[in-house]
């Protein structure tokens, strides 16, 4: 009863769920393999003074500290610990300071991408970072470094990050970084802390640099007939200099997928469609129409060149509808009974590799793992149908190791969370795991944020 009444003294009572009045949607995010558990407390501080004095307060108790944006993540990264605090971030979502002239937003961590964009329109601004899911929180996208299908041409969350307020597990609270886009003064605790998964300190604040609003924007829809084909080309348009702010590779099945289920008919006849092993789509975006009407033509010949059975403009609507459907994607894999859903990423040269060796590994375990993703970074993403718990894990084993053999990391944007950890410890460095471990304690002595997943072997409770 006495952590009842401080913790409800400093949120207020309206703020607070003790167990079990809990809602169902705090205690788990979007990842396919939920462990429930129930915690003591959901809060939601609504200050940086509250957050702080949470901190403080489970350090002195021993509380395991959960941070929750929308709950928008794929890896089990904001599922709860059994009696400890879940400290969710919904009611601090403020813009707190927008500077035009210096491109410069500040905003709470509970504000989403949408309502950011919504914000910022009129401005000429906009953030660019476009993860898929735009009721993703800026804190949860600053702690899982999202990227997206934009990130070929601006880059991951990290990019884009130039300062934070953050709040330590003793309820210190400390400013990193600066409203500049450059600094060569100490330790880039900034950085540090951006894909930290919440386990070395509470985002309070995040100040982040915005780019301009181009006007005019177009969608090709390129066929190859196979993925080698796709692959050879994405170079060239990288290099091109035409600066393609989307570059997607989707194969056959998840095309038919996605487009079947949001019923969209996109003009290809069956006889592309029965020859094509591979489709790119390529978004270009310009300050005139004139430009941009220069950059498809130029593209045009450039993928006819390098040997695309076809490409076409696709219609404003059915443009907006397909890169809608391929956001969205991940719910129909969920539905269709996928059992994981990854993202390894690797130099895009070695795409081709990756997912041939992804094919033999499937069907040696006798599982069905169809892709796409965002290939002008490398970034694949991968559903995963083998419901032997175990066979699955020795799969996604081996896929991750090759990922690595091949000069990448084993998730791209998503986070290791509670589901992929386990593979990361086996497969890195023990002297890079270490040092790691090093930067843990020095912020979190008692690993009391977002424990049991990154670094923690300790069994989950």
């Amino acid at each position: 009863m006495r952590l009842r009444a401080e913790l409800t003294a400093i949120v207020g009572a309206a703020q607070v769920t003790f167990a079990p009045t809990h809602s169902p949607d705090d205690l788990h995010d979007e990842s396919l393999h939920p462990a429930p558990r129930e915690p003591l407390a959901v809060l939601r501080p609504t200050s940086t003074a509250e957050v702080s004095a949470l901190a403080a307060l489970a350090s002195r108790e021993g509380l395991a500290v959960t941070a929750r944006g929308s709950g928008t993540g794929l890896s089990g990264g904001a599922s709860p610990v059994g009696g400890g605090l879940v400290i969710c971030f919904d009611a601090m979502k403020r813009i707190i300071a927008l500077d035009q002239d210096d491109h410069v937003v500040r905003v709470q961590p509970g504000l989403t991408l949408r309502e950011l964009d919504e914000a910022l329109a009129g401005t000429g601004l906009r953030y660019p970072v476009h993860p898929g899911e735009l009721s993703g929180s800026l804190g949860g996208n600053v702690n899982t470094n999202a990227g997206g299908m934009r990130a070929v041409r601006h880059g991951v969350t990290r990019r884009h990050v130039l300062g934070l307020e953050v709040v330590l597990i003793d309820g210190t609270i400390l400013r990193t970084g600066a409203p500049v886009v450059k600094s060569s003064s100490g330790y880039d605790l900034t950085q540090l802390i951006v894909g930290s998964e919440g386990t070395l300190a509470l985002v309070t604040e995040v100040t982040l640099a915005l780019s301009a609003r181009l006007a005019h924007a177009t969608t090709l829809l390129v066929a190859f007939a196979d993925l080698a084909g796709a692959a050879h080309v994405v170079p060239h348009v990288v290099a091109s200099g035409l600066a393609p702010s989307m570059l997607e590779y989707i194969d056959p099945l998840t095309m038919s997928a996605i487009t079947s289920h949001a019923g969209i008919d996109l003009g290809v006849g069956e006889d592309l469609i029965a020859r094509t092993g591979a489709y790119l789509v390529i978004v270009l975006e310009a300050r005139t129409a004139a430009g941009l009407e220069e950059d498809v033509a130029d593209l045009g010949a450039m993928l006819a060149h390098e040997g695309a059975l076809d490409s076409f403009v696709l219609p404003e609507g059915a443009a907006g509808r397909l890169i809608g459907a391929r956001e969205n994607l991940f719910w129909v894999t969920k539905a269709s009974g996928a059992n994981d859903i990854v993202d390894v990423v690797v130099p895009r040269s070695k795409v081709t590799s990756l997912l041939s060796d992804v094919a033999r590994i499937a069907e040696r375990y006798g599982a069905f793992v169809p892709g796409c993703g965002h290939i002008g970074d490398g970034n694949v993403h991968l559903s995963v149908y083998l419901s032997d718990d175990q066979a699955r894990e020795r799969l996604l084993r081996e896929l991750f190791a090759r990922g690595l053999e091949l000069g990448g990391q084993i998730s791209g944007e998503h986070g290791l969370g509670r589901d992929k950890a386990a593979h990361y410890r086996a497969l890195t460095d023990p002297n890079l795991l270490e040092l790691q471990r090093s930067l843990k304690a020095a912020f979190d002595p008692r690993g009391l944020l977002n424990p049991f997943r990154h670094l923690d072997e300790r069994p989950l409770p």
